[in-house]
């Protein structure tokens, strides 16, 4: 049986979660390292999606020379955003337009397609799936006359778990889903880079904040494509989260010499705020945690009881993704620091 609070430690549930939610991270100097001080709260995100007349309205915002990103909402899935939730990035070469990442449905994919139109009049070239949670690739079949890339896991993974998501989201979003059918990516990456058009893409194999995270650089203007591996100015989502393979993931990326970053998630990112955010928020996340089991609270005290720190609680989907975050991480966690006992 686990281990129950001692007398102390439940009388000190208030204390301990402040502490978790702010000080065992500011006392180890991570917030300020990243310039994110506990004083200096992030900006209120957009309220909603761009949505006109019960469609999506997505105009694509040119951002360096030949690539264009759509900026989703900094919110979770809901009927009012249509789950127009995630960026989709799109890079024009001369065999047509390349798509990073299809968006959560058919009328998305319809929506991003047409948009690429009005852009290009070459068509499609190919599309890349930078990992297998269903905002990314729930637009495939929009897609799927031209070739569709991903890493081999995320592929597998698409089609294990593509059904169970398919089901889920129709729950969340009913008619905006209507007409999606799931379709895995087509084509394996396999090699470092890529040539589509005359544009040359760097492929980063990486896993982290899935089983397999695929980032891209554009080499011409030395664009970062990062996916779900970096969030900017929304909170991370992590129910498939290998916290010490992201943040090595996160050094991968760092490393690389970008001009420009555009993240899964948020706005798009000149300095690498987005990588230095994404750690400091997940760090600050897994040491309250560990933290909080140490001390014997239950996940909804952890809920119920955490200040979120100023550097955090404005940011997109906060305080749901720290809840949901709670629960994907918390068991794991708390089982290391409280095995279970024979008896």
């Amino acid at each position: 049986m686990r281990r129950g609070k001692s007398p102390a430690s439940a009388g000190h549930a208030g204390q301990l979660t402040r502490r978790a939610a702010a000080g065992a991270i500011a006392s180890a100097g991570l917030i300020a390292a990243t310039g994110l001080t506990l004083g200096s709260a992030i900006q209120a995100p957009p309220a909603s999606a761009a949505i006109k007349n019960g469609n999506y309205d997505l105009v694509p915002r040119q951002v360096a020379d030949g690539v264009w990103f759509v900026e989703g909402a900094r919110e979770y899935f809901t009927q009012d955003n249509g789950g127009d939730i995630v960026n989709c990035v799109l890079i024009e070469t001369d065999a047509g337009m390349v798509i990073i990442d299809t968006g959560v449905s058919l009328k998305y994919g319809q929506a991003l397609r047409q948009a690429a139109a009005s852009l290009s009049g070459l068509g499609i070239a190919a599309s890349f799936n930078t990992h297998h949670h269903p905002d990314h690739w729930f637009g495939n079949q929009v897609f799927a006359d031209r070739p569709i890339y991903a890493l081999g896991e995320t592929a597998s993974l698409a089609r294990a778990e593509g059904d169970g998501f398919s089901d889920g989201m129709y729950r969340l979003l009913g008619n905006w889903m209507r007409g999606t059918e799931t379709t895995p990516p087509t084509q394996t990456i396999t090699s470092s880079s890529i040539t589509i058009g005359g544009r040359i893409f760097v492929l980063y194999p990486l896993s982290g904040h899935t089983g397999a995270d695929l980032a891209l650089l554009d080499k011409k203007t030395g664009t970062l494509i990062t996916g779900d591996l970096a969030f900017y100015e929304r909170a991370p989502t992590t129910p498939h989260a290998d916290l010490p393979k992201w943040y090595e993931a996160l050094d991968a990326l760092a490393a690389v010499e970008a001009a420009l970053i555009i993240p899964g998630h948020g706005p798009e990112d000149r300095d690498g705020q987005s990588l230095e955010q994404t750690r400091t928020y997940l760090t600050w996340l897994e040491t309250g945690l560990k933290q909080a089991a140490a001390e014997g609270l239950d996940m909804v005290e952890i809920m119920e009881e955490t200040l979120l720190p100023d550097a955090f609680k404005n940011l997109g989907a906060m305080p749901q993704e720290f809840h949901r975050s709670v629960s994907h991480l918390y068991p794991a966690i708390e089982r290391q620091a409280m095995p279970l006992s024979n008896l």
